[in-house]
């Protein structure tokens, strides 16, 4: 029995739980002073002390917290539960089911391959825009995605039927983070055990960066990736340093006409100047209060572009009436109020603020209309000014242009239009940073009524959609009347699902594509998301913004961005007049009308009350049974992956690399979309020709994202993105290296496995922020099978360097003052790697000896980012899963 272990009686119901009052009374002294957030970490050791991965000592580390506001202690946090979207959950399905293979190598128990949590997976990457701007478009596209990515569906509800404590959410329901803040999170958790309901708080993480979303509803989770989340499901404890915590006091109140996308594009340029890479932020002060609980879930989700581990809102009243419309069980909704006010995690008016590492403030009211791009998140553009910001740097300096190309014109084939540089040929309203926020998709709505009106219509060139994250969203759109205005601008539902967001943006039509490409027009792209970075959304647009929906519907209407929204003519009305955003733009009442009349709690209750079912197409996939997956070496879906061939192999104890070759020499900010590309499979790339081999037609390619259960495709595809530049070869732009015995100028994929047949060791090395992006373990993976045995970089992204240890790969960084431009390395050198005493230990030094050409040596000490003990067992073992794999089966 635990010392703090007490009973909350809630409407007559009694719960068992571990109180952090009790906690304090037994010397736990600084717990008042905590931030929330760390509250939730302190419950979680409360609850799973157990004298070994748990200890009194941890608990006691966290209290001590308060007193210096950072730590190096490690602790054990067992999430309550796991999200899973299906770009990453196939594979980390298809991991599971190799370990039952292994595991029967072994000689042990398959049966122990479970969750042993809840696992949730819902599938929203696989929908493509394909067909669009018609009212038949939705179906079209979900067709074509139960046709593409049917041995995707039959593995998954093969898995669903074979493994305990996992569900599958069907296509054509919503995006999983959008589903996990309306349906799935319940703030505050519960499970029976030994006759008694434990009530706790609910906590995830998930295989996707933005899982991040769902601590604007209270609820702590972040992202993982695949291979750490797939240890979580099977009881692995999550282990991390007691973090720092940067608290983000919001004062004021937001202008008229500002929106969430504005706010959290702020929050995202602060944050990523003032440093949270590794770090909590949770949200206090007085402004925070008169954001909508779906503005607090805009911000919380946008924290993979501020760099943060999360970003946390505390309960309070407008979590509980998000949970009451949202239509949660009135039981839930009294547990939660009662629960959090017991436990110190209710946010009160006029309490004395926590204790923070540090405070970053912002007064709502200075927040103003903006976009970001071209590239990254965090370069925002102040709205009036972005088309000046357009043409005097981004088109002659980002891109090289020339300035006296910026007004050509260029004839589109069977077109009576010209294209131009810096058209607008994707507006997109999509992704769940802004699809679940409904104040901004009623003012995009407005917007169009306004806009229709007057006879407005979007350009011609401008490939339109509207992807919401939820049914909810179509039904309140339609019961408002807001929908046939979208319709008639081109933003006709494509699919509930991250579509643009992701790369699943679907061709431009081919006379606009071909125009782009014989031309090479500065085409560009405007969507409601939060990824932007370069080959992401399509392979003919190189400039992509992020922007508000009602903003996008703005921008396919002006069609370019050489335009000042803000202060010029959009368009011409049907009278000839001129037509300027503030004649569209909607007022805060005429948006809160909107919602306050046409959104309620039934619809969420009548669209959740069967949302495992699926429609008709679901219901008709067929699935294999049994405990062990019948694997077809035909398949370029789904195949048995290799990382467990040599699971009989002992473990190591020490680590050397020799005479390595430099694959890739990369600069700043290569995200995990330039390693494992999610979108277009090219038909020249190494993938490519492998589909081709096996007679797989182009138009059949789908995505790399789609076929992440394949690792014949994803090892080729790894540093495929079209927009990396390795200065390995200097000025080509795109997955391509040298293989120096003869010159040779060849694909990433092909020079590493010329290497691996020489018996050659390879390295990457790059600058700063490596790995930036989505948790994206396929980075890690193809970045493992192409042999690389280290990446030595400035600094890493947290989700990838837990990664690339997770897959046996060791994350090295040079000192602060050294990086490969002050080593003058040009990729000819041969690079050697060990440990001054040959043995392995967290945080360790590494001797990296560097031989130059000409005969000489150059050495520099390394920062090992193998960070904590768990960290350093998983990599002993080749990887995470190994790990997990030799434990069970002892």
């Amino acid at each position: 029995m635990s010392k703090v272990k007490k009973s909350l009686n809630v409407n007559g119901k009694n719960y068992a739980y571990f109180s952090i009052k009790e906690a304090k009374a037994l010397g736990l002294g600084n717990v008042d002073k905590l931030p929330k957030s760390l509250k939730v970490l302190l419950e979680n050791l409360l609850r799973n002390e157990n004298g070994t991965s748990v200890t009194w000592g941890d608990i006691e580390a966290l209290n001590k917290w308060a007193d210096s506001q950072k730590s190096d202690h490690e602790i054990a946090y067992h999430p309550a539960r796991v999200v899973m979207q299906d770009f990453t959950g196939v594979p980390a399905v298809v991991d599971l089911a190799a370990m039952r293979n292994a595991m029967n190598v072994l000689g042990g128990d398959a049966q122990k391959i479970n969750p042993l949590v809840p696992v949730d997976l819902v599938i929203d990457h696989s929908v493509q825009v394909e067909h669009f701007g018609t009212k038949e478009a939705f179906e079209q596209n979900v067709e074509l995605e139960y046709e593409r990515n049917a041995e995707r569906y039959n593995f998954l509800k093969w898995g669903q039927k074979a493994f305990n404590n996992f569900r599958v959410v069907p296509p054509g329901t919503g995006i999983i983070h959008q589903v996990n803040l309306e349906y799935l999170a319940d703030v505050v958790w519960t499970n029976e055990k030994d006759g008694e309901v434990v009530a706790y708080p609910d906590t995830c993480v998930g295989t996707d960066s933005h899982t991040t979303m769902i601590n604007g509803l209270a609820v702590l989770g972040w992202g993982v990736g695949g291979i750490e989340a797939e240890a979580a499901m099977l009881g692995q404890p999550v282990t991390m340093l007691i973090p720092e915590v940067v608290g983000f006091k919001l004062t004021g109140k937001l202008q008229e006409g500002m929106t969430a996308t504005d706010l959290v594009l702020n929050v995202v340029e602060s944050l990523r100047k003032h440093g949270v890479v590794g770090k909590f932020v949770e949200f206090f002060g007085p402004g925070m209060r008169d954001l909508s609980l779906a503005d607090r879930a805009t911000l919380a989700n946008m924290a993979p572009e501020y760099g943060a581990t999360c970003g946390f809102f505390p309960i309070d009243e407008k979590t509980i009436q998000y949970m009451k419309l949202s239509g949660r069980k009135e039981e839930t909704v009294a547990l939660v109020e009662s629960y959090a006010k017991e436990q110190g995690l209710w946010a009160y008016e006029n309490e004395a603020d926590p204790v923070f590492t540090s405070v970053v403030e912002l007064d709502l009211s200075t927040v103003t209309p903006c976009i970001s791009g071209p590239k990254r998140p965090q370069d925002k553009i102040i709205l009036d000014g972005a088309d000046k910001k357009f043409t005097e740097e981004i088109f002659p300096k980002v891109f090289g242009y020339n300035p006296s190309d910026l007004h050509k014109e260029f004839n589109v084939e069977g077109k009576e239009f010209k294209m131009k540089h810096g058209n607008v040929v994707v507006a997109a309203i999509t992704s769940c940073t802004n699809t679940s926020n409904p104040s901004v998709l009623v003012a995009a709505g407005l917007v169009a009524k306004k806009a229709v009106a007057l006879g407005l219509q979007s350009k011609p060139w401008v490939k339109t959609s509207l992807a919401p994250g939820s049914k909810v969203v179509t039904d309140y759109l339609i019961e408002s009347g807001l929908q046939e205005h979208l319709d008639t601008l081109g933003f006709n539902l494509v699919g509930y699902g991250c579509t643009t967001c992701i790369g699943n943006t679907g061709p431009l039509p081919a006379p606009i594509s071909k125009s782009i490409n014989e031309n090479d027009i500065l085409a560009t792209s405007v969507l409601s998301g939060n990824r932007n970075f370069e080959g992401r959304i399509s392979p003919d647009v190189k400039a992509n913004f992020l922007a508000s929906p009602p903003l996008v519907v703005a921008y396919a209407i002006a069609g370019n961005l050489n335009i000042n929204v803000a202060t010029d003519a959009l368009a011409k009305d049907k009278n000839g007049n001129d037509v300027f955003l503030k004649d569209l733009w909607p007022s805060n009442k005429e948006i809160e009308e909107v919602v306050l009349k046409h959104i309620t709690s039934d619809m969420y209750k009548a669209r959740y009350s069967n949302v495992f079912d699926g429609d008709e197409l679901w219901k008709k996939v067929k699935s294999p049974e049994g405990e062990l997956y019948d694997w077809d070496e035909k398949s370029t879906y789904i195949a048995n992956p290799t990382f467990f061939e040599n699971i009989k192999d002992g473990t190591i104890d020490t680590y050397e690399v020799k005479d390595a070759t430099i694959l890739a020499l990369l600069g700043d900010s290569v995200t995990t979309d330039h390693i494992s590309p999610a979108g277009n499979i090219t038909k020249d790339s190494p993938a490519g020709k492998w589909l081709m081999d096996r007679g797989v037609k182009q138009y059949d390619f789908n995505s790399y994202g789609s076929r992440r259960g394949n690792h014949h495709v994803m090892m080729r595809g790894t540093f495929a993105n079209i927009r990396i530049k390795n200065e390995l070869v200097p000025g080509v732009e795109g997955g391509y290296s040298k293989f120096l015995p003869t010159g040779e100028q060849m694909s990433i994929y092909d020079t590493a496995m010329k290497y691996k047949d020489a018996g050659t060791e390879l390295v990457i090395i790059a600058g700063k922020e490596y790995g930036t992006g989505s948790s994206r373990d396929w980075a890690a993976k193809g970045t493992n099978l192409q042999g690389v045995k280290a990446v030595i970089t400035e600094s890493f992204e947290r989700i990838h360097r837990s990664n690339l240890i997770g897959m046996g790969v060791l994350p090295l960084q040079f000192p602060d003052g050294v990086t490969r431009r002050t080593l003058g390395l040009t990729g000819s050198e041969k690079i050697s790697i060990k440990s001054p005493d040959g043995t392995l230990s967290p945080k360790q030094n590494f001797e990296m000896t560097i031989a130059r050409e000409d005969g000489t040596t150059e050495s520099v000490t390394l920062d090992s980012r193998v960070d904590t003990l768990d960290e350093l067992n998983y990599f002993r073992n080749g990887g995470i899963l190994q790990y997990v794999l030799r434990n069970l089966n002892s």
